[in-house]
């Protein structure tokens, strides 16, 4: 059976995907003449003004970008990054940051059409995202589509996001301060339950706290190290860009470090990390009060900006300064050594980071998986998704989770799949939207 699985995943995740998620946010990129990027000072102004928001939604446009980075922002800023340097060298971070940068045009089109084609439930709730924007922007014939990226979403998310996460949590705390991992789970499925039980609104108040704080928190250590070793920058820099293009020798010289390692799991490590194409962040831009798509747009596409070009360029730079790659370790113990040859206690920086990290990515993530739920079943299916949620997360803790980090992996592939191809058919639509904003100095200033 596992056989089976890792060799369905070799596929999903395999080159062809990895094409389709970067050729959808380079076409994207170019019908947007890359205003994701020229745009990004007018994006931050916007979310400086979304903390309120105006219109119909849920919850505010600031909040909206804290609940999607609280999904995204996780364990693979810490131990993916480590994870993709370490086996394709320094070279795999220069690869994040080529697909932050056309990843953000896909998150950016991703939130346009989620408030462009949302709905409201039963209960009044702003419900959008894949499945919405399949079923409200493209032809019948397409619309099993929808229902498949829900399936795939509800399921997905009890694995990576719940399961593997309180594990993760688990074992990290276990190893630092001996604390029994099933001890550890019965106290996130009290603190998950007490957030996600209240809904996006509880769930959003949560993230908009906790987010700005721990990564703020986690950016100004690393730049502490940074900072200290600032004159080994320019060549960790130097490095990182020359492993990209030429490989071992460039890294070192150790296994693994070539230059096609360092374009695969660089890019797909970013793509972890930041999510952009998997359709997981429109979600909860969906849920944002506002009357503009576009401008909830530019806010969502600065989650990517903030996830893979801030965060995990931090990780990346320290791990390469520290010079830790030739000890052969990976994961979260490469960033944890980084740190800790860094300054004293430096571990406990990431040990606290993964718990934090974990914490918000099951809360974010329980509103991803109930959004398809209701989707598939209507707000009926709330309150049992919910309580199934939190049930998962002691579970987590004590079973062998290879198999499930396997399967929940390949679903999260499944999940891309049917929102890439509904990207690309709205991609007109999305450039449409955009130049009549922008057209508007009313509304565009």
């Amino acid at each position: 059976m596992a056989d089976v699985i890792s060799t369905v995943n070799g596929w999903a995740w395999g080159p062809v995907m990895l094409v389709l998620l970067l050729g959808t946010g380079l076409y994207l990129s170019l019908g947007l003449h890359f205003m994701t990027i020229r745009r990004i000072p007018t994006a931050l102004r916007h979310l400086l003004q979304g903390r309120k928001g105006r219109g119909e939604g849920d919850i505010s446009p600031f909040s909206a970008l804290m609940t999607s980075l609280s999904a995204t922002i996780g364990t693979g800023n810490i131990a993916g990054v480590a994870t993709a340097v370490a086996l394709g060298g320094p070279g795999a971070l220069f690869w994040m940051w080529m697909t932050a940068l056309v990843g953000m045009a896909t998150k950016y089109a991703e939130a346009v059409c989620a408030v462009q084609f949302r709905e409201q439930d039963e209960q009044g709730n702003f419900s959008g995202g894949p499945m919405y924007y399949i079923r409200n922007g493209l032809h019948r014939r397409w619309h099993w589509l929808g229902i498949a990226f829900a399936i795939f979403g509800g399921m997905a998310g009890f694995g990576l996001a719940n399961t593997v996460q309180s594990n993760s949590v688990s074992q990290v705390l276990n190893d630092a301060f001996s604390i029994p991992p099933l001890a550890t789970g019965l106290i996130l499925m009290v603190l998950v339950g007490a957030v996600i039980l209240g809904g996006i609104r509880r769930i959003a108040s949560v993230a908009s706290f906790l987010v700005p704080i721990m990564a703020l928190s986690y950016v100004l250590m690393s730049l502490v190290v940074i900072l200290v070793h600032a004159e080994q920058v320019p060549g960790a820099i130097v490095t990182i860009v020359d492993a990209a293009f030429t490989g071992s020798a460039a890294a070192g010289g150790f296994a693994g470090a070539t230059v096609w390692a360092a374009l695969r799991f660089g890019v797909a490590r970013g793509i972890f990390s930041n999510e952009a194409g998997l359709g997981s962040a429109p979600i909860a831009h969906a849920a944002a009060r506002t009357d503009q798509p576009v401008q909830q747009g530019m806010v969502a596409m600065l989650g990517t900006f903030i996830d893979t070009l801030v965060i995990c360029t931090m990780t990346g730079l320290v791990i390469v300064i520290m010079d830790v790659l030739p000890t052969g370790i990976s994961g979260a113990s490469l960033t944890s050594l980084a740190f800790s040859q860094a300054f004293p206690g430096g571990e406990y920086v990431v040990t606290l980071g993964l718990c934090l990290f974990a914490f918000t990515t099951m809360i974010g993530w329980s509103f991803y998986g109930e959004r398809c739920v209701v989707f598939l079943f209507g707000a009926r299916a709330i309150l049992p998704f919910r309580v199934l949620w939190v049930l998962a997360i002691p579970v987590g803790t004590v079973v062998e989770l290879n198999l499930v980090w396997l399967i929940a992996d390949t679903l999260n592939a499944f999940m891309a799949i049917p929102n890439l191809i509904a990207l690309i058919l709205l991609g007109p639509l999305v450039f449409r939207l955009t130049r009549e904003y922008f057209d508007n100095p009313r509304i565009a200033h």
